[in-house]
């Protein structure tokens, strides 16, 4: 498939891992519980970084509200405050933290596993975050291209003109919306000091 029909199908790929990025993960587990060989200090590094990731999904969530559980790409306001003030895609980047400190304490053929897990779920953003960009631009047009072209899409910026004032935060909401990701966590979490024990 040469690059022009690849950017072509990249739509149809968007929506497949938009709609399915709840699942997409499973793999991943599944050679956990297979092949994980955590130790103490993988677990408390890990943890960490799971730590964080979910706090910076609190936070994006807060702002955003729970239409990040819909299964369809949908923005009713064009959100720019908050974590969205610093990068476009804070909730991919705090799933992308959870995944390393995951995938760091499973300890399996390091550093090899977690290049692939790194390269895995950066192609599935890819193809999900263009699909989001072309709805925003269709939605929200130059409002969102002067906000594309002041904040970072993936790594975290500082915006090159004063933000917008501050959004008020649902962090209640946000909250009950992540608490399939709080169950999910705690269960991997839970697999991987199993096999840390067994």
């Amino acid at each position: 498939m040469n690059t022009l029909n690849l950017l072509k199908n990249t739509g149809k790929f968007g929506k497949f891992y938009f709609k399915y990025r709840g699942f997409t993960p499973y793999p991943i587990v599944l050679l956990f519980v297979f092949f994980a060989e955590p130790t103490p200090r993988t677990f408390l590094w890990g943890v960490l970084l799971i730590g964080s990731g979910e706090l910076l999904r609190i936070w994006s969530v807060a702002y955003i509200g729970k239409e990040t559980r819909s299964r369809e790409v949908i923005a009713e306001t064009l959100v720019t405050a908050g974590p969205y003030a610093y990068l476009r895609n804070p909730l991919y980047f705090g799933n992308m933290l959870i995944y390393t400190g995951a995938t760091i304490i499973a300890n399996i053929w390091m550093p090899y596993f977690l290049l692939l897990v790194w390269i895995y779920f950066t192609i599935q953003y890819w193809a999900i975050i263009r699909l989001e960009e072309d709805v925003l631009a269709e939605t929200f047009a130059g409002d969102y291209a002067r906000y594309k072209s002041q904040v970072p899409s993936f790594l975290p910026g500082v915006f090159s003109t004063p933000p917008p004032p501050p959004a008020v935060p649902d962090y209640k909401t946000a909250l009950l919306s992540e608490k399939s990701t709080f169950l999910s966590t705690f269960a991997v979490l839970a697999i991987l000091a199993i096999r840390m024990f067994a």
